[in-house]
């Protein structure tokens, strides 16, 4: 049984490991104001940012899909991972050492899954890579050397070789202590007719790594004519290898991704490799699959979708090449970057050129020539006659649709215009019209009721894209009293040294809404406001340890990150919000006792009726003392 991992610990590894670094391994944040970051929420797809981090809570909140919650909770969600098995990883990251209790430590027992394959494969790695030294490799080095690789290019990107052996990389790993059934569930082997044989052997390897740099899976090539396998041989789907969502190169290109708002999709391992040495940090490749929506997930959440961002493919000429094109080109409605198309001379790929012609010319390559849609487009129109009325009308019955795809109508329109001069119809408000009704077709049939996507061009930026509406508790923020209770549940959750201790008096029943209610209980359970003075993470994470439900905890971490609707937020406006909700409260207490000795009327006994009067002055006295000298009388 596994031990549970000190509660001291865990508190180290959240302290030592910053959210902001973590979250920055996926997606790009930028400045939100007030100390926070906002990026493209990974959690679910949006057009605007949404998610937002604060670096000083050490908490992350979606104010699209409510996802919310510490460093922890974001890679429990992001990788799949069990609590335990976060901690591990980020404790290992941050160089802290586990103490574990009920039994102590046994790590191959107690690590989870996730974690042990990203170990087999970070060993199998290594192994490979100390494998491209040896004799039998030579014809590794060679395959590398002839393409422009010397060793330290190969070094720089892990490259390695698998010996031709049966089992070399299966007894080095149970060496290593992992099991023959850790070993078939990573894919490093497979089973044989005596127990697990290697599933790569004799082949060039490239280790293929997540956005956060854990190596998950490989690439093998074939070096030999009596290798009767395909020419690169990928590891299968696993628990932590999926071949549409990982793409090779993503951990060596996301910063300058990032900083550059522009990404470069190549076909192939050694395209990348010649892009990267020709001075194309921004080269990624996928792994034996089309470049598809998930794919554009990870670069979206990179890229920003300002106004700026470019893709560039670099698909070879040839008729697999035009045809991944032509699907790139299907989902790139889901881009708001600018996607081009590039294309070398005489069909030859990055490393080919780069041989040829130096690094230059790869730099030369992949800048932006041809538009993704008008390479599409012409791919499309080139398989008919243009001479022929026939041919024109086949031509634009087949690239009609496509363009009505177009979900913004002024682009839509640009490029119908631009579909009528490459078929060479001389009416190009015919064809404007014709994919105009395509278009109304489609919507009539509830193709998309998602709305207008972003334009193409330079307008698409200027559009101010609507909220997602949240799916958090229903909230009336028009109430004042909402409002007010909403930003001094902030403070107490931000602030707390603003707000206390006079917050840690005041009652669940002063806060009207039910979601606010609950927070405030929440923080009470934590031990007041006052704690946060102390230690603002910790205080925050006994907060979220407090929660009944996950609709709670969504809430706080929502509250903890959302920005403060004033402009100078100090003891005055904290002052300000707790008068408001002490004065609000006292005010409903005093209508709630004259309601109930007006329903009662000449029934209600006497000693009841004065101390109901009492009280009510008692009450009216203290809302008039607030009023007039504010926070002083708290």
């Amino acid at each position: 049984m596994a031990g549970r991992i000190n509660d001291d610990d865990v508190k180290a590894v959240r302290d030592a490991v910053p959210i902001d670094a973590v979250v920055s391994e996926y997606l790009q944040l930028r400045n939100a104001g007030g100390g926070n970051l906002k990026g493209l929420c990974p959690f679910h797809d949006e057009k605007s940012p949404s998610f937002q981090v604060s670096p000083s809570k050490g908490l992350f909140h979606c104010f699209g899909c409510q996802e919310g919650g510490d460093t922890i909770a974001f890679v429990q969600k992001i990788d799949h991972l069990t609590f335990a098995e976060v901690v591990e990883r980020l404790a290992a990251k941050a160089g802290i050492t586990l103490r574990y209790e009920e039994g102590g430590y046994n790590p191959s027992h107690q690590r989870g899954e996730r974690i042990r394959l990203v170990e087999a494969h970070k060993a199998a790695a290594q192994f490979y890579v100390d494998q491209l030294n040896g004799p039998e490799a030579e014809i590794g080095r060679k395959f590398l050397a002839d393409r422009g690789f010397d060793q330290a290019a190969a070094a720089h990107f892990g490259v390695g070789y698998s010996p031709a052996g049966w089992d070399h990389l299966t007894r080095f790993l149970r060496g290593k202590g992992f099991s023959d059934k850790e070993l078939i569930t990573s894919g490093l082997s497979q089973d044989g007719r005596r127990g697990p044989i290697d599933r790569f052997r004799g082949r060039l390897m490239w280790p293929i790594r997540d956005t956060a740099g854990d190596v998950v899976g490989f690439g093998a090539r074939k070096l030999r004519d009596d290798d009767n396998g395909p020419k690169y041989l990928n590891t299968p789907e696993t628990p932590i290898y999926k071949k549409s969502q990982v793409l090779y190169g993503i951990d060596l290109a996301k910063k300058e991704i990032a900083k550059s708002s522009r990404a470069v999709v190549v076909e192939g391992y050694t395209d990348v490799m010649a892009c990267h040495l020709a001075g194309v940090t921004t080269a990624i490749a996928t792994c034996g699959t089309a470049f598809g929506g998930d794919h554009i997930k990870i670069l979206r959440r990179l890229l920003m979708d300002n106004g700026s961002a470019r893709v560039i493919f670099t698909f070879d000429g040839d008729a697999a090449g035009q045809k991944a094109a032509l699907r790139a080109f299907e989902d790139d409605q889901k881009f708001a970057a600018e996607t081009y198309i590039a294309i070398a001379p005489d069909n030859m790929d990055p490393c080919d050129l780069r041989l040829v012609k130096g690094d230059d010319a790869v730099r030369d390559l992949v800048e932006p020539r041809t538009p993704l849609f008008e390479f599409a487009l012409r791919q499309i129109v080139g398989r008919y006659d243009l001479e022929t009325p026939a041919g024109r009308a086949a031509a634009l019955d087949e690239a009609a649709p496509v363009v009505a795809k177009i979900k913004t109508g002024s682009v839509q329109r640009e490029v119908a215009v631009q579909l009528a001069g490459f078929i060479g119809i001389l009416d190009q408000e015919y064809v404007v019209h014709r994919i105009n009704q395509l278009a109304q077709w489609a919507r009539g049939r509830g193709g998309d009721r998602r709305g207008p996507a972003p334009a193409r061009g330079g307008a698409r930026h200027q559009q101010v894209q609507a909220a997602p509406v949240p799916s958090g508790p229903a909230l009336n923020l028009r109430s004042p009293a909402h409002r007010t209770e909403r930003e001094l549940l902030k403070l107490a959750l931000q602030r707390p040294e603003l707000v206390a201790p006079a917050f840690d008096a005041y009652g669940s029943d002063e806060f009207t809404a039910p979601p606010y209610t609950a927070v405030r209980q929440c923080i009470e359970e934590a031990g007041g406001a006052e704690q946060g003075l102390a230690d603002s993470r910790e205080y925050l994470v006994r907060v979220l340890d407090a929660t009944p439900n996950e609709s709670v905890r969504k809430l706080i971490t929502e509250l903890a990150v959302e920005v403060f609707h004033g402009k100078s937020i100090d003891e005055t406006y904290a002052g300000e919000h707790l008068v408001k909700v002490r004065l609000r409260a006292v005010d409903r207490r005093i209508n709630d006792v004259q309601s109930s000795l007006a329903r009662l009327g000449s029934n209600v006994a006497p000693d009841h009726l004065a101390a109901a009067q009492n009280e009510v002055w008692v009450l009216q006295q203290y809302a008039q003392t607030l009023r007039n000298h504010g926070a002083d009388a708290l």
